[in-house]
Parts: structure tokens; sequence; C-alpha cells
């Protein structure tokens, strides 16, 4: 396809999102999806990350079909990628954007430099940055399993651990949570940890949080269970129960549903929760070598993900929470996939629109044109012109200038036939 008419195929998408932002912004519910910025791979970086090989995947071997060896059942449908390059992170705001996506909640490592930790926490602000441009929020879910890791690695003692943990609550702070783009809730910046893991006593949480000032501490949810420091907690894919006997190793509906009833029981006296809804679980470990895997649980065409995300949307949480965006790992990835394609996104985009007002005349966004608008990015790596052009369109197109846009795209045809 002629550069000029990619374009002018990705307008339609770009201008759509004028719409796209309407029906977003008057959701009373937010949807934010979790998302891992953990990925490295070639050529961007020198050498593929753990997470795309797990020490025992090549993805410098290439099958027939043309998709690289990776540490997934699943193949981003843009091959495997580093969460640090920008066409990538542009291509995945896009697509949140389009299918009615309100924010991102990132998985954080700290901002100790060991082992990837640095990286991830230079990713997350580089994410951040392209979650501003489109017009999205964004918040924090802290591994606290990190410390553990790091007192194993003689990079901490165990006297040290509380002081440490208030030097990463300092920087989210400086960093992230005075934001005006930082995800707030009941007035204060939403704090997810997964876990607790290392910190598992309210008093823990209430010294760690002693570093800030009390209008600035965070609302803080952990995983499944609240603690008495935090406002609640939220819900996540249960793959311990697919072990229990009789279980066979697979989350059936029924277990599945009972955890989200009894979930929702328990969470009735809790100042607030946040629902989880997921496509499927299926993850590598076990054929990497890693550790035992953790359970199947089915995508069942698409129902799994269908009936969690209409239970969240129509119970009393405070938001919506995907489970994930790109866990290749774990394969509860929403990122279009070739095994997917773009049907996950479809299905939200779907669902957020008829959630809101049935009758309302919102349009259904192609999706596949961030697609386009992906590699049309790419094709411009080696034109300076062309690149800096789609900087502008992108810019007028998600802060509601279309006309503008219109204009700077009937220009760059011409220029660019």
């Amino acid at each position: 396809m002629r550069p000029g008419k990619t374009i002018l195929a990705v307008l339609g998408f770009l201008l759509s999102l004028g719409a796209c932002v309407a029906f977003a912004s008057t959701n009373d519910k937010p949807v934010m999806v979790y998302y891992m910025p953990w990925y490295a791979a070639k050529p961007f970086s020198a050498e593929w990350g753990w997470h795309w090989t797990m020490n025992h995947f090549n993805p410098d071997k290439v099958n027939a079909s043309g998709e690289r060896e990776i540490a997934s059942w699943y193949y981003p449908l843009i091959g495997p990628y580093d969460s640090a390059d920008p066409a990538v992170l542009e291509y995945h705001v896009l697509l949140m954007k389009l299918a009615g996506i309100d924010g991102v909640i990132v998985d954080w490592y700290g901002s100790a430099d060991y082992f990837d930790y640095a990286a991830v926490n230079r990713n997350t602000a580089r994410l951040f940055d392209y979650t501003r441009k489109a017009g999205l929020k964004f918040a924090i879910c802290y591994e606290d399993q990190t410390i553990r890791r790091l007192i194993d690695g003689n990079r901490l003692s165990a006297a040290e651990a509380i002081h440490h943990a208030q030097r990463e609550i300092l920087y989210l702070q400086t960093n992230f949570f005075r934001d005006p783009s930082y995800f707030r809730l009941k007035g204060k910046p939403l704090l997810e940890n997964f876990g607790p893991q290392y910190f598992l006593s309210s008093t823990n949480w209430d010294e760690i949080f002693s570093v800030l000032d009390a209008s600035e501490r965070p609302n803080f949810f952990t995983e499944d269970n609240r603690l008495d420091a935090g406002l609640g907690a939220f819900g996540w894919p249960p793959m311990w129960l697919s072990q229990q006997p009789g279980a066979g190793g697979v989350l059936s509906e029924a277990a599945l549903k009972n955890y989200l009833a009894d979930f929702e029981k328990k969470s009735a006296s809790w100042p607030a929760f946040i629902s989880s809804a997921f496509p499927r679980f299926h993850d590598i470990y076990q054929r990497a070598g890693v550790r035992d895997y953790w359970g199947y649980l089915g995508d069942r065409n698409g129902e799994t993900l269908r009936e969690n995300f209409n239970r969240a949307w129509t119970n009393n949480s405070a938001l919506v929470q995907i489970v994930t965006w790109n866990d290749f790992g774990e394969g509860t990835t929403i990122e279009p996939t070739r095994e997917y394609g773009f049907r996950d996104l479809r299905l939200i985009q779907d669902l957020c629109r008829r959630k809101l007002d049935p009758k309302r005349p919102l349009p259904t966004n192609d999706l596949a044109s961030a697609f386009q608008f992906y590699n049309l990015r790419r094709n411009s790596a080696t034109n300076a012109a062309l690149a800096s052009a789609l900087d502008q369109v992108f810019t007028n197109a998600v802060s509601g200038q279309e006309e503008k846009a219109l204009d700077q795209l009937s220009k760059l045809e011409a220029q660019f036939p």
C-alpha cells in the first residue's frame, strides 16, 4: 500500500479517537489495565530479556511461520518487543485509547539498580510519557517481593527493609503521585501491592507510609485480602484453586465464580474494592523449567473475559482492572496476538459502549488501524520528515484538533505519494 493511502486509512482511526475519548470520559467506573514494562528485545536492546527467554527459549530461532521462539504460548501481533521502544509504547496507548480503556496500572519493582528493576523503572516512566500524550491515567502496583530478593542478594539487610521501602514510597511521591495524570481514587493516589509478600502487617505499611504527609498518603490496595493500613483489596486469577484435590490443575468455571462471589462478600465491609477481569490463564513456567505451572483457566472463546468484565462493571467495585495487557508468560494478555487478533479489545470496546448507553450511537472504532499506524511508524524510521509529521498528527488527533490533523494528512499524501 502506498504511504499516502496508509496515512489516510489511519486518519479514520485517529479522528475516531475524539468519539472514543468522549465515551471513556463519561464512564463512572474507570477501566484500567494491568501492564508489564519488563521486556527487552533485539535489536532495540543488545540482548533478549529474561521475560522472552526465561533462560530456556531462544528468540533468535525463527520457525517456518516467521515466529521467534519465546517464553509464551501466545505470540504478539507485532512480534516480541522491547518495553522501551517508543513505537511500541505509542502503539499500545493508541490501542488502549481506541478500546475505551482509561489508563494503566504498572507492575513496578522499585528504583534499585538490581536485576532488571532499574530498567523496569525507566520503562515505566517512558510508558507514562505516552499515556499522558494520549490522555490516559496511570498508577503503580508495588512488588514488595523485591525486598526479599535484595536481602538474599546481600544488597540490603533485614534491618534496613522498612527504610528502603520508605525511600521507594518517597520516590513514587516525587516522580509519580504528584503528577496530574496519576490516577486518584477518593481524592488520593491509588497504590496497589502485589501481595503483600514481604511486609505482611498493617504496622509495617503504616510505618512505611509515615514518611508522607497524611494528605498525600495513597489509597492502598493489596491482593485478595485487605490490610487495616489499606482502603481495600483487588481480585486476581485464583490459580491456587486449580491445585486443590480433584481439580486436576484446571480452574473450573464453578470454582472461579465461587471465588468472585466470596471476594465480593468479604469486600462488602471495606471502604472500597477493585474487581479484576481476565481472559484466561495459561503459563509457560513448567515448559521453561522455571517452576511447576500454576494451573490453567480456559478462554472459552472469550466468555471468560466477557463474564468477568460484566461482573466487574456491574458490581460495587471502585474500578475495573483488566488482568493483563501483556503478561505473555502467564498467558493473560489482551494485547493483540496472532492467536486471538483484536478479539479481546473488541470485546472490551463493545461492552464499554453498550454498558454506557445502549441507545447512544457510538462508533465501532477500527482497532486494526493501530497496527497500521505502528507499521507506518516503523516505515518512517529512515524518513525524519515523515516521522516528525506523524508526531504532529498524533498530537493533534489525540488533543481534539481533528481538522488540523486532516489538513496535515492531506499535505502528507501529496508530499509522500
